[in-house]
C-alpha cells in the first residue's frame, strides 16, 4: 500500500494544499495569509487611520486616488467599492513586520484578516507554512531544530 504524500507546506495558489485550520498554527506559521490580496471597504481604511472621518464625504474614487499615490492602495472597483491595499514586491502585506512576521495593525486590522479563514478562498483552510519550511536548491525541506 502506498503512503500518501503529506504536503508540509501549502502553496498559495493551490487551495488543495490548504490545511484544516486550527488557531494554534498562526503561532508556527510564517504569515502566508499575509501574502494573499487584502480587500477592503472604507470604514476599514478608516479603523487602520489612513482616512480620516471628514474625507468621508469625499467621493470613494477620489479617495482612492490619493491612497494609490501614497501607495497604500493597489487599485479601487468603484462597483464593489472595495479597495485593494498594495503590497511589498515579495507579496507581503504592507503592515506585515518583515522579522517578527506579525501585523504591525493587528487590533485595527481589517475585516477581511479579521475574518480570515473563515471566510476566504477555503473556508477554514488556511495556507499553512511553518517556520521551518525553507526552499534549497527548487525543492522544499523540513528542517528539525
Amino acid at each position: 500500500m502506498m503512503k500518501p504524500n503529506l504536503i508540509a507546506a501549502a502553496e498559495i495558489d493551490r487551495l488543495d494544499t490548504w490545511a484544516k485550520f486550527t488557531a494554534p498554527m498562526c503561532g508556527s506559521c510564517v504569515s502566508s495569509c499575509c501574502t494573499l490580496p487584502v480587500e477592503v471597504k472604507i470604514k476599514d481604511l478608516v479603523r487602520i487611520g489612513i482616512v480620516d472621518e471628514f474625507e468621508l464625504g469625499d467621493p470613494p474614487k477620489n479617495i482612492a486616488k490619493r491612497l494609490q499615490k501614497e501607495g497604500i492602495v493597489e487599485r479601487y472597483n468603484q462597483k464593489s467599492e472595495i479597495f485593494t491595499l498594495q503590497r511589498m514586491s515579495n507579496n507581503d502585506c504592507l503592515y506585515l513586520d518583515r522579522k517578527s512576521r506579525l501585523c504591525t495593525i493587528y487590533d485595527k486590522r481589517p475585516d477581511t484578516c479579521r475574518n480570515h479563514p473563515r471566510i476566504g478562498p477555503r473556508p477554514g483552510y488556511c495556507a499553512y507554512k511553518p517556520k521551518a519550511v525553507e526552499r534549497e536548491t527548487g525543492r522544499r525541506t523540513l528542517e528539525r531544530f
